[in-house]
């Protein structure tokens, strides 16, 4: 085979396989921040730990306590990480099970927890360690209990209603760090930095800023989308940008209703 056919002959590769781009930043994190796995002594009574240090988690807004526990089965202290709440000190007693007070900073089970009461880091299964309100200044608040039913109805952060089984964890309190997002970042410098220990989402450039082989919204000789912006759920990957799966467009007007609804 000479030359020229060889060089017709080659293709070009077709990109694919994983891309570190999307992966999360976690060389600096200190750990996964969960509540204690469910024991014997969180599920009939209560055990107490102890704030060793509230430390900076890279790439979160809220701090996080370093709380240490006595191991109930052998000759050791358990170190967990547990979101801060407004209040949390170190050398502060934190107690965790059914039997445990109701103070800012415990851990107990919705069933304990009377109706009106402030929560955060609540779980959505029974173990699963924390699921909800676990943003900066975030907190759940506990409408209901239905007792035939065995589940508890929470007001999350969004406004919205959830209902979850009553026996599962929340902690007390408003999760600390709150009001972060009401100091502007002012210069790109700071944006840069604060997403640069999350993950790789900064900066983001328009669509219609970009070429027609890079995007769909691309090209043109005034910057116009040029197409509707909203797309459906089921096109392909390359095709599915802008408002995916709109079911409304434009300005979102008047007062939102919350507390409002019949339940």
């Amino acid at each position: 085979m000479d030359s020229l056919s060889l060089l017709l002959n080659v293709k070009q590769a077709q990109r694919k396989g994983k891309s570190p781009i999307f992966k999360a930043h976690i060389r600096t994190r200190k750990g996964a921040v969960k509540l204690r796995p469910l024991d014997y002594a969180e599920k009939h009574g209560y055990i107490r730990g102890v704030i060793k240090d509230i430390i900076h988690d890279p790439g979160r807004g809220a701090p996080v306590a370093k709380i240490q526990f006595l191991n109930a089965y052998r000759y050791q202290r358990d170190n967990e990480l547990l979101l801060c709440t407004e209040g949390m000190y170190t050398g502060q007693f934190i107690y965790c099970g059914k039997k445990a007070t109701l103070t800012v900073g415990n851990v107990l089970p919705l069933t304990a927890v009377p109706e009106g009461t402030i929560v955060c880091n609540v779980e959505a299964k029974r173990g699963d360690r924390g699921a909800f309100a676990r943003a900066s200044g975030a907190f759940a608040v506990v409408v209901t209990h239905d007792e035939d039913k065995g589940t508890t109805r929470l007001r999350l952060p969004s406004g919205g209603k959830k209902t979850v089984p009553s026996n599962v964890r929340a902690q007390i309190g408003i999760v600390a760090g709150g009001g972060r997002t009401d100091k502007p970042l002012l210069k790109a410098g700071r944006a840069y930095h604060k997403y640069a220990v999350k993950r790789n989402c900064w900066p983001k450039i328009r669509g219609v800023a970009k070429n027609p082989v890079e995007h769909p919204h691309g090209g043109g000789n005034h910057q116009h989308i040029g197409m509707p912006s909203t797309v459906a759920k089921d096109r392909p990957a390359g095709r599915k940008v802008g408002l995916i799966g709109a079911r409304r467009t434009g300005r979102l007007r008047g007062v939102k209703k919350t507390g409002q609804d019949k339940d």
